[in-house]
């Protein structure tokens, strides 16, 4: 009866162990599942509007009509599309056109793609604006590699870490160090009293700047999410850090070239292509020069504020008299800025992520020195004693 006994208590250690362990393993697995799945949201964004407007062109050369085709792809029943479009496409089975769909599956494109093909749609060619949109998904993989920067090192693993140990050392290591060099008549080392009287706004500053990464990571996570509940603080960091300002100029220009080859009047293409930049301060700026329009004033000295590219000015202006149309004589420009604004977003990463792993170094450094003079100052004592 004791065999018995004895043998089901091991069983049962064992299981616990078992599932201990498997446990601990699973633990460790998310992580980086975890990691991966939030790094790569941008790239799963991206996917999921390029396959949508692969899906749109099909549904243009099929001749059914936009709506009846993406409901007939629907009814395939690919689980590969994704419930968001299933959702649309159920929108688009009560009689709703494309744009008023898109509306209430605001999570299925990037705001700016939208608000592209709902031009398209008024322009009556949605032909015309799929290659602005499919240009605009570039900037998912700039996201990435910028976050694999300084979202999982120094997020995950530098900044937590060293303000908890400069802590630790503030409260229980070099207060023993002082009571003890009290006892010996030591004097403590220069390096130690900086330590002592810096120390704590170090720490302040080392919290602060790994609360800036936490909202850099909010931020990436949230993606478009974020951007229509904080409105116009949004519009106004989009409007204002240089790289995402350049990728206004290259959408706003590059809509705006469409529009003037499809012929729309110059008040309605400027406002048209300000509204495909999803940014109040730019559809603000755009509402301006319409009035400078209406007044006389000639397109290139109107547009002028709206994103502040000096350039755009005088190659609108060349871009008139050239033969193959606004778009094809501001091709090379608009890639010339797609290729600054990706160079300025990882520069950026980097210098941040270089700076703070060297105020980590700093830091080190100093709590080592400062660590070590004591000791020294101590140790030379108790010899000359």
């Amino acid at each position: 009866m004791n065999d018995g006994l004895d043998s089901l208590w091991n069983a049962v250690l064992s299981g616990l162990w078992l599932l201990e362990v498997l446990g601990i393993l699973g633990f460790i697995m998310a992580i980086p599942a975890a990691v991966f799945y939030l790094l790569s949201l941008p790239l799963r964004r991206q996917e999921r509007a390029r396959r949508f407007l692969d899906l749109l062109e099909t549904s243009l050369q099929s001749g059914l009509g936009v709506e009846p085709a993406l409901v007939s792809i629907s009814h395939t029943g690919d689980p590969t599309l994704g419930p968001r479009f299933h959702l649309l496409a159920a929108h688009l089975e009560t009689g709703l056109r494309l744009e008023d769909a898109l509306a209430r599956v605001p999570q299925l494109l990037p705001p700016q793609i939208v608000a592209t093909l709902r031009v398209g749609s008024r322009l009556g060619d949605l032909r015309r604006v799929l290659p602005a949109c499919a240009g605009r998904l570039r900037d998912g993989l700039s996201q990435m590699r910028s976050a694999l920067n300084y979202m999982v090192v120094l997020l995950l693993f530098l900044a937590p870490i060293f303000p908890a140990l400069l802590l630790m050392l503030r409260t229980f290591v070099f207060p023993q160090f002082h009571a003890i060099a009290r006892e010996l008549g030591v004097a403590d080392p220069m390096i130690v009293n900086a330590f002592a009287r810096w120390s704590g706004l170090f720490i302040v500053l080392h919290v602060a700047l790994w609360g800036l990464l936490l909202a850099l990571g909010f931020i990436y996570v949230a993606g478009p999410r974020l951007k229509a509940r904080c409105g116009l603080l949004a519009d106004r960091a989009a409007f204002h850090l240089p790289w995402k300002r350049k990728r206004l100029q290259r959408d706003f220009a590059g809509m705006l070239a469409t529009l003037l080859d499809a012929g729309t009047p110059e008040p309605d293409a400027v406002e048209l292509a300000a509204r495909c930049t999803d940014n109040g301060l730019v559809i603000a700026a755009a509402a301006r020069a319409g009035e400078h329009l209406a007044q006389g004033a000639p397109l290139g000295e109107a547009i002028q504020e709206v994103t502040g590219a000096r350039e755009l000015r005088w190659r609108l202006e060349n871009a008139s008299h050239h033969r193959a149309g606004f778009l094809s004589a501001l091709k090379g420009w608009l890639e010339a800025l797609d290729a600054r604004a990706f160079q300025e977003e990882q520069a950026a990463a980097h210098l941040f992520t270089t700076g703070f792993v060297l105020f980590n170094g700093l830091l080190v450094g100093t709590c080592v020195v400062a660590i070590f003079s004591m000791l020294v100052a101590l140790v030379d004592h108790a010899l000359l004693w």
